[in-house]
């Protein structure tokens, strides 16, 4: 006699208290594994696999939460049953924690050393997988007055925007900035390229009373600043602003 095949129902046939939703609902976030907090995201799998499954096949394709989060997009598509819209959803739910991370009172958020700026920007630009090239301007205070992307891509696609860069310090009155991009690679050290970035940088803003504070390059878990390893004196005297 034939057997019929019972077609599953995935996550809606589980019993209720075991539904990664509705446990995250009872129970809190801090109760369900990276494979169900997936599920929630992506909320179907695909046939023969329910989304937990689903979600555990991008933890061990990747490797860790962390490694799929910075994944660039054309990854996530490639995974099996991720289609545009579950790769949107978890892109966006990577962007929206990134953006947390970014003060919402800017005003009153100081950056008064390397260290709170070093902090500030490994949580707004650590794991991205293009280059960014940012510029913090500050007040005379050294509290942020905003926080642009000046380009995506590499540093040398800025310099026909140095105008841009301090126009826009003209418009917000700042009296100082701090210059900074990622290294997707993970290495933190500057080349030769942002050497020449920052001796632009110090020789265009210099004429309307803006100050470059710092250069951070931003890498995997560490970040490199042009001020503490003392080359924006050593661009400075070359340019002439001090003397020898």
């Amino acid at each position: 006699m034939a057997t019929t095949k019972t077609k599953s129902k995935g996550i809606v046939s589980w019993p209720e208290e075991e539904r990664p939703r509705e446990r995250l609902l009872t129970r809190g976030p801090e109760a369900l594994t990276d494979a169900e907090l997936i599920a929630i995201l992506i909320r179907l799998g695909y046939k023969g696999t329910s989304a937990v499954e689903l979600g555990r096949n991008l933890l061990k394709r990747f490797g860790s939460l962390r490694e799929m989060v910075e994944a660039p997009v054309i990854a996530l598509l490639d995974v099996k049953g991720l289609k545009g819209a579950k790769t949107a959803q978890l892109t966006a739910a990577m962007e929206i924690a990134r953006r947390v991370m970014v003060p919402t009172k800017r005003k009153h958020f100081q950056i008064k050393g390397t260290t709170e700026a070093a902090d500030y920007l490994l949580g707004r630009m650590k794991g991205l997988t293009e280059e960014q090239f940012r510029i913090l301007y500050l007040n005379r205070r050294k509290a942020l007055l905003n926080d642009i992307l000046i380009a995506q891509g590499t540093v040398n696609s800025v310099r026909p925007l140095m105008r841009s860069i301090i126009a826009h310090a003209l418009q917000v009155k700042a009296s100082a900035l701090i210059a900074t991009h990622n290294h997707p690679s993970g290495l933190p050290q500057p080349s030769e390229s942002d050497l020449l970035l920052t001796r632009d940088l110090i020789s265009g803003t210099r004429p309307v009373g803006v100050k470059v504070l710092d250069h951070i390059i931003v890498g995997d878990e560490a970040t490199y600043s042009f001020a503490d390893n003392g080359l924006l004196e050593e661009l400075s005297m070359e340019l002439g602003f001090i003397e020898t």
